[in-house]
């Protein structure tokens, strides 16, 4: 017999259950469908303990880093403390620090925290107005010893978030930002595998700071980074990443444009096409996908059906809360 605590309340799990089971007895709302570990619907995380590795099989291996675990099939072996994926996150205030247009409609935001925030690069985080309004964005940069987080932030029509960001929010003010959150970061593991990441507008934000990571920890494998956008004015830190591949041998930057204009230097056609008619057989090789939702829904498959292991693909979906 065990105890599972969730927001200070306390509860006992008996040696033949599962925390699933003991919840739904203890009448907790945790969802969850197939109770067999195929669906994940009851995926929840243990911040301080080590799940007993049956509860991890099938999940990726930065969710397994984070103590996420199959609520289903999990039989604890010790006390822990479990937190839903309904609770209230964390907020924490940062100042902003920069402010200032990477291209034609798009915000380089970087709010920087007095005391260390820990993240993943590619993670991403919620940020909120004074008026509770909340969005996500995908985190930039790397962990340093500033304690900053860096955003790339895209003016939306109609907006409501975005414009305010945009138009109002200054160097100096304070914004509430929550606990780093999803699963699409990198692992210093299998390091001569290929890792292949494709963004278009501003998905560039968490596939940087993925990049940087890699290359920072010394991946030797080869890494492509294709990042496409309808027109060349929407793409930018161009010159960054072309400078990145003269210093890295094993890397390697293709731009891609959708429209009709497409200037030399360029790749013309939609980023997905573009990667997968250069790379055909993905087997073996580490997935990124961040930008348009239809794009990424669509290379989920795309890239499973060339090889890539579900496990080694990954993409976060965002929320947004209405005020």
């Amino acid at each position: 017999m065990v105890t599972l605590m969730i927001q200070e309340k306390t509860y006992v799990c008996q040696a033949d259950e599962t925390v699933l089971d003991a919840l739904l007895r203890e009448n907790v709302n945790i969802p969850y469908a197939c109770k067999k570990g195929t669906c994940h619907g009851c995926i929840v995380q243990s911040p301080n303990t080590l799940p007993p590795e049956a509860a991890q099989a099938g999940l990726k291996n930065t969710q397994k880093k984070q103590h996420y675990f199959l609520a289903c099939q999990c039989y604890p072996e010790q006390d822990m403390t479990i937190k839903l994926p309904d609770q209230s996150e964390f907020y924490t205030d940062g100042t902003v620090v920069a402010n200032e247009m990477l291209n034609r409609n798009t915000l380089l935001l970087i709010i920087a925290f007095k005391d260390a925030f820990e993240f993943n690069a590619g993670q991403f985080v919620n940020l909120q107005r004074p008026d509770g309004l909340t969005r996500s964005y995908s985190i930039a940069n790397t962990l340093q010893k500033s304690n900053t987080l860096e955003f790339h932030i895209r003016r939306l029509p109609s907006g409501k978030f975005s414009e305010w960001l945009h138009d109002e929010l200054k160097v100096g003010d304070i914004i509430s930002v929550s606990e780093a959150r999803g699963h699409c970061f990198y692992l210093p593991e299998r390091s001569g595998q290929g890792l292949l990441l494709i963004g278009t507008g501003t998905g560039l934000a968490p596939l940087a700071g993925i990049l940087t990571d890699a290359l920072a920890q010394g991946h030797s494998g080869p890494i492509y980074l294709f990042h496409g956008s309808r027109e060349v004015e929407d793409l930018y830190r161009i010159d960054e990443m072309r400078q990145l591949t003269q210093q890295h041998q094993n890397f390697h930057y293709i731009p891609c444009i959708s429209g009709k204009q497409v200037s030399e230097g360029f790749n013309r056609g939609r980023v997905n096409d573009v990667a997968l008619a250069l790379l055909t057989d993905l087997k073996g090789w580490r997935v990124f996908l961040c930008g348009h939702p239809d794009m990424v829904n669509q290379m989920k498959i795309q890239t499973f059906l060339k090889g890539a292991a579900s496990t080694d693909i990954y993409a976060d979906a965002f929320l947004a809360t209405p005020a």
